[in-house]
């Protein structure tokens, strides 16, 4: 091959190496823009979601404490005061308040001054079918073991509560709970396994949304939407019942 021949052949593959060198540069400014799109999707999506689940109206028209039928309540009846709570077992802000109040919530029913009903419903179901299993799961309980092993299940829930991002509890893990909670295996097994207490969670979920709650958690106190973190919700509570 002449000097000319090898002198163009060298030129031709630089010429092919700098236009696949181009080419890939090309390919991943797509890839970047591809991520950060998604990412920008991704961040849209978290922050509706967030402001979705922060969403509490003080618009809320709900059935007072005790009176509920898709519910467990804590206290006595003629308590003088009142809370009702609606939470949904995937909402890391209602794991939040659970985790805050509980045991003042509890220690206030015991000593005769709060009613409290926790009422959960579906609010996350486009999160993970975690949240309308969940509460599937507590109807079943609360039907078939009363209010009682209903309210330990509710705590375990909590305690057991999984990230929004998952990886989420299947069926057999609520059930394995409910046994903890002190339900007997061949009364829930089968509710919780095939779901069939979902008609109660459509209803629950649609006379939640009825009474114009729109964000979890929604506590009313004594009638009265209160609103904040739940360190102040549950100052508003020890206030109110001082």
């Amino acid at each position: 091959m002449s000097k000319k021949n090898r002198a163009e052949d060298r030129a031709a593959r630089a010429a092919e190496a700098r236009a696949a060198q181009q080419r890939a540069e090309r390919a991943r400014t797509v890839r970047m823009a591809a991520i950060v799109a998604v990412g920008m999707v991704l961040v849209v999506v978290a922050g509706f979601l967030l402001t979705r689940a922060m969403d509490t109206s003080k618009d809320v028209e709900a059935t007072p404490a005790g009176s509920g039928e898709h519910g467990v309540t804590i206290g006595a009846p003629d308590a003088p005061h009142s809370v009702v709570v609606y939470e949904d077992f995937l909402c890391p802000f209602c794991g939040e308040l659970e985790a805050t109040t509980r045991d003042d919530f509890e220690r206030l029913a015991e000593d005769g001054d709060l009613l409290v009903e926790y009422r959960p419903f579906n609010l996350l179901e486009r999160i993970s079918d975690y949240s309308p299993r969940a509460v599937n799961a507590f109807a079943v309980v609360l039907e078939e073991s009363g209010p009682e092993v209903a309210k330990r299940f509710h705590d375990l829930l909590f305690d057991n509560q999984p990230s929004e991002s998952g990886p989420f509890p299947d069926d057999q893990d609520l059930l394995d709970l409910a046994v903890e909670a002190g339900a007997e295996e061949a009364a829930v097994s089968e509710g919780i396994l095939e779901g069939t207490m979902r008609d109660w969670v459509d209803e629950a979920t649609a006379q939640a949304i009825d009474a114009g709650v729109r964000g979890t958690p929604t506590v009313i106190l004594d009638g009265e939407v209160v609103q904040g973190s739940a360190e102040e919700i549950l100052d508003a509570v020890l206030e109110a019942t001082a």
